[in-house]
């Protein structure tokens, strides 16, 4: 059986408070992206799995501790499985790269072997073991409310971007430990969601909390969003997540072929690729 564990892209990301428990309060909207993991997943007899990665970042997955081994265990505990099971994963979503990749593979595995016996209880569990962005691979477009709840889009909208990565690691968990200033949280106006100029005009107003923080420790990224932002047809550039890919917005797909074309030359080291929302 092949799975595909689609990446996401935060288009908004606020920091709104730090939690007891030290997680950090955030809402986003975000959208799954057309960048895909492929998952082979197959049941053998043996009493222990085999789990492995190919592909362009692969090198960069502990085979050891990564989110699968972590879900498989999570689920016997749980005895919602009892087979074990042979998986190799092509990775083609970038490691630390704020896309989401690992969340993705644990959260599509966890849709293939359960199905309809997902509940909030369980994804609260799993979460807690994953990451706190488990939940937004259970909607393809919406705004995350808070940490415990996402409100799904009725009507998707079709965006396309330019994603770049720099040669940089962003730790995600030094990122967040850099934020001091936090922004008043909001409440969803159904009416920007409903229609795409709408939600353009708050995109374009809003930013990525984060962004700051990681331009101030990274001046190349903050160079990076300046060179994509300058390109004909790009309507806003912004980092997803804790970085470090950086993207830009475009106004159609062949705009943005353009603005890949000419940013390739500029920056012929870093990993490039076109996306549209899901």
């Amino acid at each position: 059986m092949v799975i595909k564990s689609y990446s996401k892209i935060n288009l908004t990301l606020k920091v709104n408070s730090r939690t007891k428990s030290g997680l950090h309060e955030i809402q986003t909207f975000y959208s799954w992206i057309n960048l895909i993991d492929k998952i082979n997943i197959n049941k053998i007899k043996k009493k222990k799995d085999r789990i492995s990665f190919k592909g362009p970042f692969a090198k960069l997955v502990k085979n050891k501790n990564n989110t699968v081994n972590k879900l498989l265990k999570r689920l016997r505990e749980l005895n919602l499985i009892s087979s074990y099971y042979s998986i190799v994963i092509t990775k083609n979503i970038p490691v630390f790269s704020g896309l989401g990749g690992g969340t993705s593979n644990a959260a599509f595995i966890l849709k293939y072997l359960l199905k309809n016996k997902i509940n909030i209880s369980l994804l609260n569990k799993i979460e807690e073991l994953i990451g706190s962005d488990f939940k937004l691979f259970f909607n393809n477009q919406g705004y995350l409310k808070n940490l415990g709840k996402i409100i799904g889009f009725k009507k998707r909208h079709n965006f396309c971007f330019v994603l770049i990565q720099p040669k940089i690691k962003c730790s995600t968990k030094e990122i967040y430990s850099k934020v001091k200033n936090f922004s008043v949280k909001e409440s969803l106006n159904k009416n920007v969601v409903n229609s795409k100029k709408k939600l353009m005009d708050y995109l374009l107003k809003n930013r990525n909390d984060l962004q700051f923080i990681v331009e101030k420790k990274y001046p190349l990224i903050k160079r990076l969003l300046k060179d994509i932002n300058s390109e004909k047809g790009c309507h806003f550039s912004r980092l997803t997540g804790s970085g470090s890919v950086c993207y830009g917005l475009f106004r159609d797909q062949f705009m943005a072929k353009k603005a890949l074309y000419k940013l390739k030359i500029k920056y012929p080291k870093f990993w490039f690729s076109i996306a549209k929302t899901v």
